[in-house]
């Protein structure tokens, strides 16, 4: 039995399609922006969106990571707008990052078997943390959205870090915040290399559930738990035998 499960949050809990390349999200953006008296083109904006989150993943300190940096990518929306010479307020960023993401989202929705996963792990006495690759001011709303944002212990997301998965040191913070015994704590998610060989060189236990949005698995699954229907309920089961 396991007192900490540290979970991936989209591909694991949350079922989602995105889609940041179509064109009607940078014709959108680029009315957005002209609107607040930033004017773009379509091409443009996203050609400059591009090379401006580029600056920032080059910026992040190499002491937050090992390997794989992460960029906040409100600072990116921040220049966008102060590069055409427009003032903003950091609801204005806010703002601009939610719609953003709702302009590239196809569907977001819980699996099923998640709210009940987690709340097995709550009656058997564990403590729920997220451990997510992701930028906080879209996953935080999302996350609310969903009613799930209570669930855990503590969340903690790449973008607020400046590392991502499978850097070990994105799992080293969460450890060394709480504490936390790598011997009484899994990590449970979707992808083989980011969730499994990173939590693997983490010295963690892992549990894959193969997803609909898993990516092709290659070599060898280091996980001690694996389930390839996709299924949260037969992780529970695999868990808990329930």
């Amino acid at each position: 039995m396991y007192k900490n499960y540290l979970f991936d949050l989209y591909g694991t809990l949350v079922d989602i399609n995105t889609n940041e390349w179509k064109a009607s999200l940078w014709k959108n953006m680029a009315m957005i922006y002209s609107v607040s008296g930033a004017p773009y083109k379509p091409k443009e904006i996203r050609k400059a969106y591009d090379a401006y989150l580029q600056d920032e993943i080059d910026a992040v300190p190499k002491e937050k990571y090992y390997v794989y940096p992460e960029p906040l990518i409100d600072n990116v929306f921040r220049r966008l707008y102060s590069e055409k010479g427009v003032e903003y307020s950091d609801e204005m960023i806010k703002y601009t990052a939610r719609v953003f993401r709702a302009l590239t989202i196809k569907y977001i929705r819980l699996y099923p078997g998640a709210k009940e996963l987690l709340d097995a792990i709550r009656a058997h006495g564990g403590r729920i943390y997220l451990l997510s690759n992701a930028q906080r001011s879209f996953t935080e709303p999302e996350i609310r959205m969903l009613g799930i944002y209570d669930e855990f212990d503590d969340i903690m997301i790449s973008s607020d870090e400046g590392c991502a998965k499978p850097d070990k040191k994105f799992y080293e913070c969460m450890l060394k915040k709480h504490d936390l015994d790598p011997a009484e704590t899994i990590m449970i998610g979707n992808d083989q290399n980011t969730d499994i060989r990173g939590s693997y060189e983490a010295g963690l236990d892992s549990l894959y559930v193969h997803t609909n949005i898993s990516p092709e698995v290659k070599g060898e699954l280091l996980s001690k738990y694996t389930i390839m229907s996709g299924s949260l309920i037969e992780a529970r089961k695999a868990l808990f035998g329930e």
